[in-house]
């Protein structure tokens, strides 16, 4: 019962998430990249409502105010990831038991 509430009265709100209804088989996630390939499943039967709503939130998921909402501009890829900034290789410091430090922000995927 805690998946179909999902199914029935969140996944509208959700932008880019969509159900596909296969009989008899156990509900899960699955995450498609761009290309539509398949990236992951994640088994949702034994999930709460609130549960699910959590992961697909944590994973990106845009929730709009309403099912009709505009979906702003930087959501429209939502949750796709945006591919890692490559930085350049890095001299070794005079101490080389020191790992180099990098800002967060050089990686806002992670």
């Amino acid at each position: 019962p805690q998946v179909k509430a999902f199914v029935t009265q969140d996944i509208p709100f959700y932008h880019n998430l969509e159900m596909k209804h296969l009989p008899g088989a156990d509900p899960e996630l699955v995450l498609l990249s761009l290309r539509y390939e398949e990236l992951e499943r994640i088994p949702l039967s034994d999930m709460t409502r609130e549960e699910i709503n959590q992961l697909v939130q944590e994973l990106g998921f845009y929730r709009k105010e309403t099912p009709d909402a505009p979906v702003p501009e930087e959501f429209q890829f939502a949750p796709a990831k945006s591919l890692p900034i490559l930085l350049p290789p890095q001299a070794p410091s005079a101490d080389a038991k020191t790992p180099p430090k990098h800002d967060k922000e050089e990686h806002p995927d992670l």
